[in-house]
């Protein structure tokens, strides 16, 4: 049989996925991930870093750790971008760091040029950058030091003799950065002080820089390795030697942040999580990402085509959520209409969110009221006068009935119109309930009664006994007093409510009660 020829030739593109945030990635970078079709990708590199990427693209994990157990063998890795590339695909290898700074990318394009495959290389914000400036620490100071150099801890393994020249490096080079060092430590800081290096020179090492879970620890080269052992720093680590560290006490921001270190849990769905994510984040946290509802559109929208149908019949169009509006415009579309098909009523929505994503879609809400509830949004239009007026509710299949209900206690005829459905995820339960067990999560955040519900669903526990077991040393945000009321009606604790019901007062309140806690 005649193998299918490539639609275009394969090449491999070795990328820098830069220390481990993931914002620290290249543009050029991001642009490859979200048009590769094999994503091959290092243990340290991000995992979010892999969502750019298409869904159809293959993503193979190739991790070496250091003292751990290989994914592949370099040799392995090296076969792996030449038969993917060979076979016409466009393929990303996503290296931590910089891909030529330790990170054996000259290895792989030598292997790559012999094999006569095309290939391209993406710098990468390198670990010892990134590690002294998330550590508040510049490596470079006109009143310190003008000269760095890096090294490595760790040289490839049966190599005869160092080609390090510790005599010189010692005391040649104002700040020293030298990866992968954790292990060979003792034996680093005794060359150095050997062969010239105060044993008071100031020394940090920094483990996951950049990331949530960063920790850096601070001594002399006479005691570091001492500090280190106590602090159980493990790799991946990086050691910076100089006068500069000093410098960590006055400059050091990272670390500072007020929700530095708190492990946060997200329950909104991954397509409306992005905000609250970056805010916490921005903040410091460390978000957990389980999503407890997945939206599929509704079974049925035969209501929802009726009203469009009939438009101009209608006084008010009403939207209580962002995924209201969002689908209700993707059926719009769906049936050839748009914007200018809604003529007639007027629009009202819950509060400043939902106005602003409808005005994503060229519309300008009439109505917005002083109170981010059903509720609200009920006793704002009822002052408008409602009755004999026909209002569409396009909204999840299941929600509170109490909108509708005031409204048509009022005298108004309410059509409600399913547009979505929120459906429990499957899957990750089993990771979730381990970390409530190993205590290892700090806050959760709702956004909904929903996800309240659905999130207690997934922890599955037994008894109220339990629950309290698994939830008593959480700290819980909510949204508003809907979401706070659906919360106690479960016997939990609320510890953080905005005054204002949005994603941005909702993380100001977060990082308010943790600045409290902290002073």
């Amino acid at each position: 049989m005649t193998k299918k020829k490539s639609r275009h030739p394969g090449k491999v593109y070795l990328v820098g996925a830069g220390p481990g945030a993931p914002g620290l990635i290249t543009l050029r970078g991001k642009y490859l991930l979200e048009r590769a079709e094999v994503v091959v990708y290092d243990y340290l590199a991000n995992p979010k870093l892999l969502l750019h990427a298409p869904k159809t693209a293959e993503r193979v994990y190739a991790g070496k750790k250091g003292g751990g157990l290989h994914a592949f063998t370099q040799e392995g890795i090296n076969k792996l971008l030449i038969d993917h590339a060979s076979a016409g695909k466009r393929v990303v290898r996503l290296k931590g760091g910089d891909p030529f700074i330790f990170g054996r990318g000259a290895e792989e394009i030598e292997e790559l040029v012999a094999a006569g495959i095309d290939f391209e290389v993406v710098p990468g914000v390198t670990s010892a950058t990134a590690a002294a400036t998330y550590a508040g620490i510049p490596i470079t100071h006109r009143e310190y030091t003008a000269s760095v150099a890096f090294v490595t801890g760790h040289e490839a393994p049966g190599k005869k003799e160092s080609n390090i020249a510790w005599d010189k490096l010692a005391t040649g080079a104002g700040t020293l950065v030298i990866y992968m060092g954790i292990k060979n430590l003792p034996i680093i800081t005794k060359k150095l002080m050997d062969n010239g290096r105060s044993p008071d020179t100031p020394v940090a090492v920094v483990r996951w820089a950049s990331t949530p879970i960063q920790h850096s620890v601070e001594g002399t080269l006479a005691t570091i390795t001492e500090v280190v052992k106590e602090a159980k720093i493990t790799p991946p680590a990086l050691i910076i030697v100089g006068d500069v560290v000093k410098l960590r006490k006055t400059i050091d921001w990272f670390e500072r942040r007020p929700l530095f270190g708190k492990h946060m849990v997200v329950t909104r769905t991954r397509e409306q999580a992005s905000e609250l994510v970056a805010l916490l984040e921005e903040n410091g946290a460390d978000c957990l990402e389980y999503p407890t509802l997945h939206m599929e559109p509704a079974l049925d929208y035969k209501v929802l085509d009726d009203a469009l149908a009939n438009i101009g019949d209608y006084k008010w169009l009403l939207f209580t959520s962002l995924n209201a509006v969002s689908w209700f415009f993707r059926h719009l579309y769906r049936q050839n209409m748009d914007a200018r098909n809604l003529g007639g009523p007027r629009i009202a929505v819950v509060g400043q969110a939902t106005a602003k994503k409808l005005y994503d879609y060229g519309l300008k809400a009439d109505l917005i009221p002083k109170k981010y509830t059903g509720e609200g949004l009920a006793e704002a239009l009822i002052q408008t006068g409602v009755t004999g007026s026909k209002i569409l509710l396009p909204r999840a299949e299941k929600a509170r009935e109490i909108l509708p209900e005031l409204l048509e206690q009022a005298g108004a005829e309410v059509a409600v119109a399913p547009v979505y459905r929120n459906v429990p995820p499957q899957g990750r339960k089993d990771e979730l309930r381990e970390r409530l067990e190993n205590r290892s999560i700090d806050l959760v955040t709702f956004t909904s009664s929903s996800t309240v519900d659905n999130f207690l669903t997934m922890i599955a526990a037994d008894s109220k006994e339990e629950l309290h077991r698994l939830m008593d040393p959480v700290k819980i945000a909510v949204i508003g007093p809907v979401t706070a009321d659906t919360v106690q009606k479960h016997g939990l604790r609320v510890d953080i409510q905005p005054g204002q019901y949005t994603i941005v007062d909702m993380v100001h309140s977060i990082v308010t009660y943790y600045q409290q806690a902290a002073s």
